[in-house]
């Protein structure tokens, strides 16, 4: 009896470590539309100009801003005014603007999008005006939406009843829905018998994967991979079933690659971002009173008899941050960056301080990571 029950509890541990692991794999599992778009849907920028009306005084300098005055002399002979010849308009509530916009794939006529007020003459605050209806164009030169509203500017400061400081740049602004679709643009799914997924990041191991799921599901030699970011899917004919065919490609699952080692530092906030596959080398920096100083050294791990376990080789680093103010910082058995900076953090590193010295350990090769600095 104890034998049995013995193993009934082992069989309950194995069950529930193998639900464990399906779960994990099935969480690391992505949808084919989250890491791959379908060439030819795509989203299209539009420009137009304009001019907002109705400020309290906070418009352009028309002397300083010619244009201005221009384009509402334009506009009132358009509607049927006309202004004496000669006649030197010394307005302050208008202001001329940029229009910019993107319209989605498949918009169709009647359809609403938001669109972004940009200020391009010397106005100090666009809050409180209206957009005067303009064209926006595409990269054709065709009108494919016509823009229209009320410009709402974030950051209303302490006069309008926010905070005592404008946090944001008055001379933009959005309307949401300001733009209605004139114009539809032809999205193209797909050239003949074949239809193309382009994944956001160039990966042969993703691009291979998406390969074999599809062929997996929808049989043999349906999709075939291009490069390292294009896969051809052969796609029915007929629109209707092609859609449905699209539908089920894009929710089939697979397990993506793992993302190369990178670091993300931001030159401004001094923030340092990475991934769990940053490690780093032997190496020692000096920048001013810091002196950080790495040392990896590689230790054997012997499993037990009965464990049927490999004789594996782990590499410890020893990670030493020394400066002249906070004397010396020992980070014992590190081998990640996220141990470096938190140690330059102890004892006081500006971000110019810690930007410099993760330059200087990829330039020296210890950094086994990809630096990208915004």
């Amino acid at each position: 009896m104890t034998f049995l029950i013995a193993s009934r509890r082992i069989l309950l541990s194995v069950a529930a470590v193998c639900a464990l692991c399906v779960a994990t794999e099935l969480q690391a599992a992505q949808r084919i539309k989250d890491l791959a778009v379908l060439s030819g849907v795509r989203t299209n920028q539009l420009v137009g100009y304009g001019i907002v009306v109705g400020l309290d005084g906070s418009g352009d300098q028309t002397i300083q801003t010619p244009f201005t005055t221009q384009s509402l002399t334009s506009m009132l002979n358009q509607l049927g005014v006309t202004l004496p010849p000669g006649l030197n308009l010394q307005l302050r509530n208008i202001a001329a603007v940029m229009i910019t916009a993107q319209m989605p794939a498949y918009a169709r006529p009647g359809q609403a999008i938001d669109v972004t007020v940009s200020s391009m003459g010397n106005s100090r605050s666009l809050r409180g005006g209206t957009l005067m209806m303009a064209p926006l164009r595409g990269v054709d030169g065709q009108v494919y939406a016509l823009a229209q509203g009320n410009v709402l500017v974030a950051g209303a400061g302490a006069a309008a009843g926010g905070t005592s400081v404008a946090i944001n740049h008055l001379n933009a602004g959005r309307i949401p829905g300001g733009a209605t679709v004139e114009r539809p643009v032809q999205a193209v799914l797909g050239r003949g018998d074949f239809i193309t997924y382009d994944t956001l990041d160039s990966d042969f191991t993703t691009v291979s994967r998406i390969v074999d799921t599809v062929n997996a599901v929808l049989g043999p030699d349906t999709a075939v991979a291009a490069d390292a970011r294009q896969v051809h899917i052969r796609a029915p004919i007929d629109p209707g079933q092609r859609v449905a065919f699209i539908s089920r490609i894009e929710n089939l699952l697979i397990n993506p690659a793992e993302a190369s080692p990178r670091v993300i530092v931001n030159s401004r906030t001094g923030s340092v971002v990475m991934n769990t596959r940053v490690t780093l080398g032997n190496c020692a920096v000096a920048h001013g009173n810091l002196t950080v100083s790495i040392q990896v050294d590689p230790s054997v791990s012997q499993p037990n008899p009965l464990a049927q376990g490999q004789t594996a080789v782990v590499e410890r680093a020893q990670v030493e941050v020394k400066s002249d103010k906070s004397g010396l910082v020992v980070l014992p058995n590190a081998a990640s960056l996220a141990d470096v900076v938190r140690a330059l953090n102890a004892v006081g590193a500006t971000p110019t301080d810690l930007l410099a010295i993760l330059q200087a350990l990829k330039a020296a090769g210890a950094l086994k990571a990809e630096l990208e600095v915004i």
